[in-house]
C-alpha cells in the first residue's frame, strides 16, 4: 500500500468519525424533544467509538460530549431532588442553558475541524 492510499484511508476514516461526532451532537439536541433518550444513544456511540478517535482532534469532541452527558444527568438529578424546595426549577434552567452552550461550542468547533478547548 502506498503512502497516497494510506493518507486517503485515514482521511475517509476521519470523515466517518466526524459524522459520528455530528450525529452525537444531533442526539444531544434531540434529547430536548424526546425526553433524553437520544442523549443516552449518543453517549453509547461515544463509548463504543472512543478508541477509534484516540490521537485525533475528534478525541476532544468525544470527551466533551461525554462530559456534557454527565453534567446533564447530574443537573437533572439535582433539579429533581430539589424541585419541591423551590430551587429545582432554577437548577433545571441552568442545566439546560449549560447543555445548549456546550452543544453550540462543540458543534462550532467540529464544523471548523478544530478540537474543543476546555
Amino acid at each position: 500500500m502506498n503512502e497516497s492510499s494510506t493518507d486517503q484511508t485515514d482521511i475517509e476514516r476521519l470523515h466517518s468519525l466526524k459524522r459520528l461526532a455530528t450525529a452525537v451532537y444531533l442526539c444531544q439536541v434531540l434529547s430536548f424533544a424526546f425526553a433524553g433518550v437520544p442523549l443516552l444513544v449518543g453517549v453509547a456511540i461515544n463509548f463504543m467509538k472512543q478508541d477509534a478517535v484516540k490521537g485525533t482532534y475528534l478525541e476532544s469532541h468525544f470527551d466533551w460530549q461525554i462530559k456534557t452527558v454527565w453534567i446533564a444527568l447530574a443537573g437533572l438529578a439535582l433539579s429533581g431532588l430539589t424541585f419541591e424546595f423551590g430551587i429545582g426549577f432554577f437548577i433545571l434552567i441552568a442545566t439546560i442553558v449549560l447543555m445548549v452552550y456546550r452543544i453550540v461550542i462543540g458543534w462550532n468547533a467540529l464544523n471548523s475541524d478544530q478540537p474543543v478547548k476546555d
